[in-house]
């Protein structure tokens, strides 16, 4: 039973969306303030936080500042209806998607299934398949790992996911409808910004190659490229 955690000053929202998620099988523990979601989130129990971004004192992004300072728990924010700034500086720091409120317990719980699907490493007993490597990038996906040059990177969750697919496809341009199918679990939403964001920070955290380019490269109407040296 995956445990989810909610952080949300909104206590009858919160309430409704415990009880649609214990009914579908989940184990939903709420939280009302950004401190104690922050500590909460820390504790390494939980599977996903699920994060406002609105509330009072600490809000959501400073809680997602201090989750991210200490852990890479998959964080779905729950952002205002039209609110860009806050969900594009939610996906710079750590964010792995966004719901837009009002939604449905419904939606936020396939939003929800649809990152644990992809975040969830598969038993790995010491004799998986061999790793990935393009150049001086290598993945570890049973594992859920990455180096550059023998260097372990740090990536969240959706940064994993989508690197895994550019990594799979290296050399060849990969549509943004793609890497949101096969990254996020979900299509890609109308003046949907969250792939852009999430390769430029895939972009600050894996090197360069041997003239100073980057090794992933945006390939004018068709998409991303991880180039294959």
């Amino acid at each position: 039973m995956s445990k989810v955690l909610l952080i949300d000053d909104d206590v009858e929202l919160v309430g409704m969306f415990q009880e649609y998620l214990t009914q579908e099988g989940f184990d939903a523990r709420a939280v009302h303030d950004g401190e104690s979601g922050a500590a909460e989130a820390l504790t390494g129990l939980y599977a996903i936080a699920i994060l406002d971004v609105m509330m009072p004192r600490m809000n959501g992004l400073e809680t997602l500042r201090r989750i991210r300072a200490g852990s890479n728990l998959p964080i779905l924010m729950l952002t205002a209806r039209g609110d860009d700034t806050d969900r594009i500086v939610g996906l710079e720091l750590g964010a792995d998607d966004y719901v837009t409120k009002p939604c449905t317990p419904r939606e936020l719980t396939a939003r929800i299934r649809a990152i644990l699907r992809r975040a969830q490493a598969a038993p790995h007993d010491g004799a998986g398949p061999a790793p990935l490597t393009v150049g001086q990038l290598t993945m570890w996906p049973e594992q859920r790992r990455v180096s550059w040059a023998g260097a372990h990177l740090e990536l969240t969750s959706t940064e994993f996911n989508l690197l895994e697919v550019l990594v799979r496809h290296a050399g060849k341009p990969v549509s943004k409808n793609q890497l949101s199918e096969l990254g996020l679990g979900r299509p890609m939403a109308r003046f949907d910004r969250n792939i852009d964001v999430h390769l430029s920070s895939l972009r600050r955290k894996l090197g360069s190659l041997a003239d100073g380019r980057s090794c992933l490269q945006t390939v004018y109407r068709l998409g991303y490229q991880l180039i294959k040296e």
